[in-house]
Parts: structure tokens; C-alpha cells; sequence
């Protein structure tokens, strides 16, 4: 009954934080006291829920009970299912405080509320570059280790750069999946359509920091520069 009058008579010795039923106390102070009773019996992780190490076992046996009604696609877990779903209903229900821009994921508005806050967590562990997100750190680090891990199958050319390798494939395949919505050209990247669609729509953010002309293309913008600087190409 107290699930339906909100009373919760057992609480937290730590925080107290306030529970209706006695056993939900006392799987909570395992967030204070570290344990963790519950054992992966194939790779001996442990977890501080039972739910949470079953969760987990499905790792081992690769069961993907979880189904996509759309377009089938199915998960390990119900809640990846839950925000693939937002991909066909194009719900976006975590909105940045700052511009209001809406996202399917609070990973990704938490990830974009640094553009306003300027944080950058992650440093390059070489020249001290700071990061807001730890993919573009580790991306970045390839730079001064020289690794290449994306192998073209076609050419065995290598990237640093699991996109840059996408990217050249199509070279190889002629694929085009980027269409401008105006006259239909097609590109093999979406950065190519979008830079096209600026003739269309006249867009020039990059902008001379002498004579303050503005360019479609940041490749125009440095080439204008030149006549300010007298360098030669």
C-alpha cells in the first residue's frame, strides 16, 4: 500500500535518501559501501544488482530479445531499443538550456552543451590539445602515433580515420548518397552536398578578418587572404 500513498518509512543511514520497502534500502547502500555480490559466471565481472549482471550476461550469449516494431533491428537491451526507436519517431526530448536545440539522447545534449560552456575534459597526452569529447582526443593521438587501423579492402590503403576509409571506399564504388534537395546533385559525403547547397542558398559564413569579404567555402576565404598578405602559392 505505501506504493500508493507515497510513505517511505526506511531510510538511508548515509544520505538520507528515503525508501518504502526495506529491501530497496538495502541494495541502495551498496552505492556506499562498493559491494557488489552479484558474479559474471563467464568472465567473473561483478555488479551491485542482480538485473544488472544479467544484463550483462547477454553480452556472452548474444540473445537480442529486444525488437525495433519498425524496421526490426533488435537489441541486447531495452533501452538502446528505446532510443533507436526516437531514429523512426523522431522524438528529441532532452533540449540544450542554452539554444534549445532538442536531442534523442542526453549523452549527446550533455555532449553539446560544452560548444556553450567551452569545456574541454580531454587532453592529447603529446601536445596538451583539449577536447570536449574523448572520440576526437583519441582520433587526434593517431596524429603523433602514426597508427592507421581503417584498411581499405580495395586498395589496402590505410586511415587513421574509420570515416576518412568510408569516405575513399566510394571512391572504388562510385556510390553518391548525398543528394542536394534543390537540384539533385549527388555527392559522396555529406560535407561536399552541404558546401554545394550554399549556391543555392548563399550562405557565406567565412569571412576575411581584413576587409571583412565573406566566402561560401573556407578554401576561397584562405586563398582571398593572400592579397592581404602577399604570400604565393
Amino acid at each position: 500500500m505505501r506504493i500508493h500513498t507515497g510513505e517511505k518509512p526506511f531510510k538511508c543511514e548515509v544520505c538520507d535518501k528515503r525508501f518504502s520497502r526495506c529491501a530497496n534500502v538495502n541494495v541502495h547502500m551498496r552505492i556506499h559501501t562498493g559491494e557488489k555480490p552479484f558474479k559474471c559466471e563467464v568472465c567473473d565481472k561483478r555488479f551491485s544488482h542482480c538485473e544488472h549482471r544479467n544484463r550483462h550476461m547477454i553480452i556472452h550469449t548474444g540473445d537480442k530479445p529486444f525488437k525495433c516494431e519498425v524496421c526490426d533491428k533488435r537489441f541486447s537491451q531495452r533501452g538502446p531499443r528505446n532510443r533507436h526507436m526516437m531514429i523512426h519517431t523522431g522524438e528529441k526530448p532532452f533540449k540544450c538550456e542554452v539554444c534549445d536545440k532538442r536531442f534523442s539522447r542526453c549523452e549527446h545534449r550533455n555532449i553539446h552543451m560544452m560548444i556553450h560552456t567551452g569545456d574541454k575534459p580531454f587532453k592529447c597526452e603529446v601536445c596538451d590539445k583539449r577536447f570536449s569529447q574523448r572520440g576526437p582526443r583519441n582520433r587526434h593521438m593517431m596524429i603523433h602515433t602514426g597508427e592507421k587501423p581503417f584498411k581499405c579492402e580495395v586498395c589496402d590503403k590505410r586511415f587513421s580515420q574509420c570515416e576518412d576509409r568510408n569516405r575513399h571506399i566510394k571512391i572504388h564504388t562510385g556510390e553518391k548518397p548525398f543528394k542536394c534537395e534543390v537540384c539533385d546533385e549527388r555527392f559522396m559525403c555529406n560535407g561536399h552536398r552541404k558546401t554545394h547547397m550554399r549556391i543555392h542558398t548563399g550562405e557565406k559564413p567565412f569571412k576575411c578578418e581584413v576587409c571583412d569579404k565573406r566566402f561560401s567555402q573556407c578554401g576561397h576565404r584562405s586563398r582571398h587572404m593572400r592579397i592581404h598578405t602577399g604570400e604565393k602559392p
